[in-house]
């Protein structure tokens, strides 16, 4: 029953701390987020990883990008795209580069630094995404960018990923034709399925004569869309953000939007983000400081720039390219992915794991307070 006690300390901890970041003037989430550090084996040692915690975080970060999904305004996604494209085009060309010239100068082979390139290429918005809806921006023009790019960073990076592991890594050989045809194939039936048959789905579903068939109904077609994304290659985050833009065009929409935020931030989105922190352990980090703050800086300027870079060249102004910039730096759980593939691969270095864990880890406590300050800024700084 162990598992119990950690869900209770997790449940009671995270409310108390997201309400003491709020209390000093900070996201709720970077308190949730740092209380996970503090739970886990780095400080206290409370709770631990486990199946429990991995599954129950799983189903947190799914809930989590529907619910975006089901707040966001096609309409400005659709008139973002094409600087959603170069603010992902160019939030990895800086950061693999660096991550490669960091490799390099510690030595590394270079299939090794080539990988430390693929890492620092990652991002992953779902905490972005709170803190945006935390304050309503997430269907600004910034907003709609930054879940764009996302989207077309995790394809890109998915692919350079497999490219490297093809040419360089321990297990098979992997077909890139086949790769981008998957990710095609997803693409082409989420758009048909989102138009014909979710609403049919829903309009069977919901009026079942069980108690929440409405909301069960969305839940299946999350899940399902998620399924189906990781089947294909892709992040279940972007199938389950997907299916929330579908369910979005129907009548349910203000029904599953009402009943879903419960179910996610009282129990499974809370485990989601204490779940980040628990991978955090020092063991073995003393002699690899200088690499850790290194790639850190590295990580977090080189996608702020080259997100930035791309927003700009596409029409926005300054800041606003500094706000898409700084909504893209969190690697989340994405670049935790990708570092145990590597690992297994052997593209990663066991004795690097934990450094580049601690890096990751890092650039997703920076992105909370950095979004909050940069959107709160204008408000002092006007007339440009």
């Amino acid at each position: 029953m162990q598992f119990i006690l950690y869900l209770m300390l997790i449940l009671l901890f995270t409310k108390l701390a997201g309400d003491f970041s709020v209390r000093l003037g900070q996201p709720a989430v970077l308190g949730k987020l740092i209380i996970g550090i503090v739970l886990g084996p780095a400080v206290l040692g409370w709770v631990q990883d486990g199946e429990f915690i991995h599954y129950m975080s799983e189903i947190g970060v799914l809930l989590l990008m529907f619910i975006a999904g089901l707040e966001t305004d096609l309409e400005q996604l659709r008139k973002n795209w094409k600087s959603a494209f170069a603010v992902a085009v160019g939030g990895i060309i800086l950061p693999f580069a660096g991550g490669f010239a960091i490799g390099e100068w510690f030595g590394f082979a270079d299939h090794n630094a080539l990988f430390m390139g693929v890492i620092l290429s990652a991002t992953s918005v779902s905490i972005s995404v709170q803190v945006l809806k935390d304050m309503n921006k997430l269907n600004s023009g910034e907003g709609s960018t930054i879940l764009g790019a996302a989207v077309v960073d995790d394809i890109l990076v998915v692919i350079l990923l497999a490219v490297l592991m093809s040419f360089f890594g321990t297990g098979a050989e992997v077909s890139i034709g086949l790769l981008i045809g998957k990710k095609v194939l997803f693409f082409a039936i989420a758009i048909i399925a989102g138009a014909f048959l979710v609403p049919r789905l829903m309009k069977w579903l919901a009026p079942l004569r069980v108690t929440e068939a409405t909301i069960t109904a969305a839940l299946v077609i999350c899940f399902g869309y998620a399924y189906f994304a990781e089947l294909l290659g892709m992040a279940g985050i972007i199938g389950a953000f997907a299916a929330g833009i579908a369910i979005a065009q129907t009548s349910f929409k203000h029904t599953v939007e009402t009943k879903i935020e419960p179910i996610a931030y009282s129990i499974f989105v809370p485990v989601f983000f204490v779940s980040i922190g628990l991978n955090v352990t020092f063991a073995g980090v003393g002699g690899q400081i200088g690499f850790v703050v290194l790639l850190t800086v590295v990580a977090i300027l080189t996608k702020m720039l080259g997100g930035g870079l791309g927003a700009r060249l596409t029409g926005f102004n300054t800041r606003s390219s500094a706000i898409i910039g700084a909504g893209m730096i969190s690697r989340g759980e994405v670049a935790l992915i990708i570092a145990a593939t590597g690992l297994q691969s052997g593209l990663l270095h066991p004795e690097y794991f934990t450094s580049v864990i601690i890096v990751v880890i890092v650039t997703t406590l920076v992105t909370p307070p950095l979004l909050k300050y940069m959107f709160r800024e204008p408000e002092k700084v006007t007339g440009e």
